[in-house]
């Protein structure tokens, strides 16, 4: 048995994966939230929203919207901060200091880093790290534990039967070698 230490990034990037399952951000046996039965618990913990926007505006001068669509996206589809929670906070990093609103097309918000809020970064940089380790471990298991393929497979699988069971003329024959095949795919599976 392979014991961890507590810098392996292994260990740290399953530890995260699981805090996301169990927070409720996934559904299933450890999920909570509107696909698993626990209580919902918040992506983050204090200021790490705030950081998080910091760092995603560090990259590019961002509108809400994009903030909101970019951690969507870091998240494999699992998580989307509400625009109550991101406004409220692209505010707040202004009052501090931290951002500035830059001119854009539009009426939006479009939020740019200052140096304060580079320096804010690396005085965080642990705290930053492990925000974004998050949505990373957050997507890892949004990835391995997302069946769309299988179901897109199980679709076809549907219609094809529904398709070429409800023809004219289908046997005993035709059903008997349809159910073998099925019987050898599921077969193939177990195996799996």
């Amino acid at each position: 048995m392979r014991h961890f230490h507590c810098g392996d990034a292994r260990h740290q990037q399953f530890r995260e994966a699981i805090h996301a399952m169990r927070s409720g951000f996934l559904g299933g046996p450890f999920g909570g939230g509107p696909r698993g039965r626990g209580e919902r618990r918040r992506m983050f913990e204090g200021g790490e929203l705030r950081l998080v926007l910091l760092k995603l505006i560090e990259e590019q001068p961002r509108h809400g919207y994009d903030l909101i669509r970019e951690i969507e996206s870091r998240t494999g589809g699992a998580y989307a901060p509400s625009p109550g929670v991101v406004y409220p906070t692209m505010t707040l990093l202004i009052d501090m200091g931290l951002a500035d609103e830059q001119q854009s097309d539009g009426p939006r918000k479009l939020l740019a880093i200052t140096e304060a809020g580079r320096q804010h970064l690396v005085e965080r940089a642990d705290e930053v790290h492990t925000a974004m380790a998050r949505l990373a471990a957050l997507a890892k298991v949004t990835e391995r534990t997302d069946a769309a393929p299988v179901r897109r497979a199980m679709q076809n699988l549907k219609t094809a039967l529904h398709e070429r069971l409800s023809q004219d003329g289908v046997t005993r024959d035709i059903q008997l070698e349809v159910a073998r095949i099925l019987d050898e795919a599921v077969g193939k599976i177990e195996r799996l």
